[in-house]
């Protein structure tokens, strides 16, 4: 796993053509997020923030996940989804 393959499935997630269920969206938010920034030291939004908190959330979840792994987890994803959409 390297770079590169995580920059083709940012590229190619942006090439899939059905929408993503939440999800999807916020799995693949918070494995971008721990693999291009590693643990979120951000304190949490106020509940009320709804889109703020689920991504928060998000991210969160992969505390101590390496950025390797997180990178790993998004393709995999992404992999998915695409398969997925090619039926």
């Amino acid at each position: 796993m390297c770079q590169v393959e995580f920059e083709l499935a940012r590229t190619a997630l942006k090439q899939l053509k059905g929408p993503l269920s939440d999800q999807d969206k916020l799995l693949l938010y918070g494995w971008y997020k721990q693999a291009t920034r590693g643990d979120c030291h951000l304190p949490a939004p106020p509940a009320s923030d709804l889109k703020a908190k689920a991504k928060w959330e998000a991210w969160t979840a992969n505390q101590g996940l390496s950025r390797m792994d997180a990178m790993r987890a998004y393709v995999a994803k992404v992999e998915e989804l695409t398969r997925k959409e090619a039926g």
